[in-house]
């Protein structure tokens, strides 16, 4: 269910976020002499960089301080309510407009940390394959759903509408409900994920707060440290860096690419969201399947190859028209929720159970510091080019070092080192 609260976010950030910042926050003759595209693509990479250096931190204190529920709910309120507050900011306002999508990212990233961590608890190596799938699975759906009462809303605005709204109005509405869409089901979802441990208690000459943050960055390092030891795991965290660079990458400059570069409207690009949403459904869910037959490593291999295709394909895309990109989405609706639920679940199935959020941090903090790269060369080369269609084809490099270093991951190997792992408590 927290699958299904934070997507309707995800997905509107893609599909209406962006491009309400291309089309209506920035001017047309852009800002400071810089695209669109271009300041969208930058701000995300400056986001996974103060992604990239918390995230390890916030793990190791959740784990240490088994607070997992306690700071999944925090962030996804502070993401949730920043959500809502995106609505309100004035056209032309491009530097705060750019500073609450940075605070709604990283709410939404760090409290999937904090949820991700939850993975091992509520799953054993036989069936946690099944379980992030069917996390996926449900988030692409209500993801799917939301961003569906969206366009409703937003073809039943203008001139001609039913609602009397303009069509500027309707999209900030629907910017807000996916804020109020996150904190309802996240409600929910917290009441059944299961209670922790007792924490640890810090020393009495010491404040909780420091003690925690001492914890977080020892035992950070300290993990650090001993992974360059474990081959296996090493080579996965290093491939993940690449593809998964290259996936988020795709995701979070779609809309904004479809808007500035292939000039279609708001309605078009939420379609477009929308059958990527409802595919990636059975995706997962086909995704799922496949890893039971030849193992989740060969089937995201697979899905990595159909990723090239994509990229590719999203280079010749025609300027105007909007079926090509449509048949284009149920590709990447079919290898999106794949990809993202089996490398989840085969990364869940080389860490130590007793430090699963610390684990999840390190998984989040890659992938932060992995998001830095794509959306930065995707800037530079959009800028250069003064288009983004050089730019899409950036992400074909990350896929391609992601599928080599994938393929000499021996997951066997990374399993049974985790008997290796030492919990010590570095206080």
């Amino acid at each position: 269910m927290y699958d299904w609260a934070n997507s309707a976010y995800i997905t509107t950030f893609g599909a209406v976020i962006a491009a309400f910042f291309t089309g209506k926050i920035v001017p047309e003759e852009g800002w400071n002499g810089l695209q669109g595209v271009t300041l969208w693509s930058a701000v995300v990479s400056i986001g996974a960089i103060i992604l990239f250096l918390g995230m390890p931190v916030l793990g190791a204190i959740a784990d240490y301080a088994s607070a997992k529920k306690r700071f999944l709910r925090s962030f996804a309120v502070i993401g949730a309510l920043t959500t809502i507050g995106l609505a309100f900011v004035p056209d032309g306002a491009v530097v705060l407009y750019l500073v609450v999508v940075l605070l709604t990212q990283i709410g939404f990233v760090a409290a999937n940390v904090f949820y991700d961590g939850f993975l091992k608890d509520i799953s054993d190596d036989e069936t946690i394959d099944k379980v992030s799938s069917k996390g996926y699975a449900f988030g692409y759906v209500g993801g799917g759903l939301y961003v569906l009462l969206a366009l409703v809303l937003i073809m039943l605005s203008g001139d001609d509408g039913a609602t009397g709204l303009d069509e500027a109005t309707a999209v900030r509405i629907a910017i807000a409900g996916a804020g109020a869409w996150w904190i309802v089901f996240t409600w929910i979802s917290l009441r059944r994920l299961p209670d922790e441990a007792t924490a640890f208690e810090a020393p009495e000459d010491r404040s909780r707060l420091s003690f925690y943050f001492k914890i977080g960055f020892g035992r950070t390092i300290a993990t650090a440290r001993k992974l360059l030891g474990f081959k296996q795991l090493l080579l996965f965290v290093l491939a993940y860096f690449f593809y998964n660079d290259a996936v988020q990458t795709v995701i979070a400059v779609s809309g904004a690419y479809a808007e500035d570069t292939l000039h279609l409207d708001a309605e078009a690009i939420i379609i477009t969201f929308l059958i990527v949403q409802f595919v990636a459904f059975g995706g997962a869910y086909a995704f799922g399947a496949l890893a039971g037959r030849v193992g989740a490593k060969k089937a995201i291999m697979a899905g990595l190859l159909v990723w090239v295709g994509i990229a590719v394909a999203a280079y010749y895309l025609p300027e105007g028209e909007a079926l090509p990109l449509y048949g284009l989405a149920v590709f990447v609706g079919f290898v999106l929720g794949g990809v993202q639920a089996l490398s989840r679940s085969l990364y869940g199935s080389m860490i130590p159970e007793e430090a699963s959020a610390e684990f999840y941090g390190f998984y989040s903090v890659f992938s932060k510091f992995a998001a830095i790269w794509g959306p930065l060369v995707f800037a530079l080369v959009s800028n250069a080019a003064d288009s983004g269609r050089p730019a899409i084809l950036s992400v074909v490099a990350f896929f391609a070092l992601g599928f080599a270093l994938l393929w000499r991951v021996d997951v066997d190997e990374a399993r049974a080192s985790r008997e290796r792992w030492a919990f010590a408590d570095p206080a």
